[in-house]
């Protein structure tokens, strides 16, 4: 097993499609996300939204329209919390403001 991470600057606002948060997993391939963070890099709240997309066709939400405060944080797996992606799933979400929250994405692969 392999530790990874990946970022996502400036995710979509809700009124656009959603950003892809995680990478879509392969086939004949698991990941164990162990850590996923947003900040809220606006000066005003936001509302951020993260759900899991399996196959395509289901979409579960891990949080929705959560509000993080200027300069704050949410993180929405980490601690005793993981999540297992398996083939075909990613994570995805938006923002209630363009240009005002980053994503940080922990996992094994």
């Amino acid at each position: 097993m392999a530790f990874k991470s990946s970022v996502a600057i400036n995710i979509s606002n809700s009124s656009g499609s959603p950003t892809d948060l995680s990478d879509t997993v392969a086939a004949s391939t698991t990941h164990t996300v162990i850590g996923l963070s947003l900040s809220n890099t606006s000066t005003s709240n936001i509302t951020v939204s993260v759900f899991l997309d399996k196959l395509n066709t289901t979409e579960s939400f891990l949080v929705k329209d959560a509000t993080v405060l200027p300069g704050g944080a949410l993180v929405v797996v980490g601690g005793d919390q993981k999540l297992v992606l398996e083939p075909t799933d990613v994570i995805r979400g938006y923002a209630s403001a363009a240009n005002s929250c980053d994503v940080v994405i922990s996992y094994l692969v």
